[in-house]
């Protein structure tokens, strides 16, 4: 049992590893995201935002992870562009792009 929760690990650390070398995008949110996790230690902010700030940061690190795993495979799909696979790669930076915003507006709440 111990061995298949390892080996589930360990592809979960590969593909990690696999967006983090291959996505500009995923290295530049994480380093967004420990800039505004140093600020907010700086300013010392409460226990409540931490949380909101760690989930803000997770859940656009998780859908940079989404998109890349989705337009990869609509592009093993379709080697060919087709029409739609163009307007799902929109879609998806799309998706991200608007979790960006909200997320940067919850951080001026947060530190106004």
């Amino acid at each position: 049992m111990i061995k298949g929760y390892s080996r589930s690990f360990g592809f979960a650390w590969r593909g990690l590893k696999l967006v983090f070398r291959t996505e500009k995008s995923f290295r530049l949110e994480i380093l967004i995201g420990i800039l505004v996790l140093v600020v907010a230690w700086y300013r010392g902010i409460s226990e409540i935002y931490w949380i909101m700030l760690l989930l803000v940061i997770a859940l656009v690190l998780a859908l940079e992870v989404f998109n890349t795993a989705i337009e990869r495979l609509v592009d093993m799909l379709a080697p060919k562009t087709h029409s739609f696979a163009k307007e799902i790669k929109d879609l998806l930076a799309g998706m991200v792009f608007l979790v960006t915003l909200f997320v940067a507006v919850i951080g001026i709440i947060i530190f106004s």
